[in-house]
């Protein structure tokens, strides 16, 4: 299964979540390969602790291959290369864990037909070698988002499952732009559609996942205030509202993952081991990058809409 992660503005913690659920995925004993198209900043090699490839690799890298038509792109075993020690050897009974990683000072660059079919090849490849494929996108209206759609609509694709998840933090303009993503002019569905995808099929395989949010009656809100919780209350309910009317409402949400400090702080992969040793991170989003990680391959949560 291929996984498009993508969003409309930066800050949602896309990469940083996407990249847990890979790794959550791993964890599970599946193989699991993380696939960096953010070509205008490549940096998914830090969230994985790869000092060689921490804003892409100078060469090997995605561009040099989807631009030129240079050697497949290098895979990088984040279980041997990675220089956190709490990543160093792969578990008993884990998936693999790889990155496809960018090049170094990459940018954007158009859906040639040359760029689209070598965009197929990889992802038939991948597809052979890793049960998760996640392809973390450029934020916005972006090329690596036409790059790809074109590609998910090719004969030699169309039997391998392609989901999206629309990442957008808990604020109006976050929920706002989500919407515009999606439904909006030039947006995935019109991009989508005028690329020879089924509008209707293409929405059903969509779903949105929010970040950052704050749940005023966790242990770690026991300071706020009575008065502070009622403004809370009323602007959850607003923001329930506005994502109902921009088609972000929870009927079309997968998951959500909590505020936490240590994402918020230092964009990592967060192990058992900062929750129940160092004690840095919760274990509520661990739980919710676990449920994320087990839900965007089960058939029944894409079901129904």
């Amino acid at each position: 299964m291929i996984i498009f992660a993508t969003s409309d503005k930066g800050g949602t913690g896309r990469s940083v979540t996407s990249g847990n659920i890979a790794y959550r995925h791993a964890l599970q004993g599946s193989d699991s390969c993380y696939v960096d198209f953010d070509f205008g900043s490549p940096t998914a090699g830090a969230i994985f602790d790869l000092p060689e490839a921490l804003a892409g690799v100078d060469r090997g890298g995605l561009h040099g291959y989807l631009v030129d038509g240079g050697p497949g792109p290098s895979q990088i075993n984040v279980w041997a290369e990675s220089q956190r020690e709490a990543l160093r050897g792969r578990p008993p009974g884990t998936g693999r864990l790889t990155l496809v990683p960018g090049d170094v000072g990459g940018s954007e660059f158009s859906s040639a037909p040359g760029v689209v079919d070598r965009c197929v090849r990889l992802f038939q490849r991948l597809d052979e070698e890793y049960e998760l494929i996640l392809v973390d996108l450029s934020a916005g209206r972006s090329y690596a988002t036409e790059i790809v759609l074109a590609a998910t609509n090719h004969p030699a694709l169309r039997d391998v499952p392609a989901r999206w998840l629309v990442f957008h933090r808990w604020t109006r303009q976050h929920i706002v732009a989500a919407g515009g993503l999606v439904h909006g002019r030039l947006g995935i569905l019109e991009t989508g559609a005028r690329l020879g995808h089924d509008r209707d099929t293409l929405a059903g395989a969509i779903r949105y996942v929010r970040t950052a949010v704050l749940d005023p009656s966790s242990p770690d809100q026991a300071g706020l205030r009575p008065e502070q919780l009622a403004w809370l209350d009323v602007c959850n309910r607003r923001l329930q509202e506005l994502a109902t009317r921009r088609g972000v409402g929870r009927v079309h949400m997968i998951g959500e993952v909590p505020l936490d400090p240590v994402l918020q702080w230092q964009e990592q992969l967060i192990t058992n081991d900062d929750v129940w040793l160092r004690r840095t991170a919760n274990e509520r989003t661990v739980a919710a990058f676990e449920e994320l990680s087990k839900k965007i391959v089960d058939e029944h949560s894409w079901i129904g809409l």
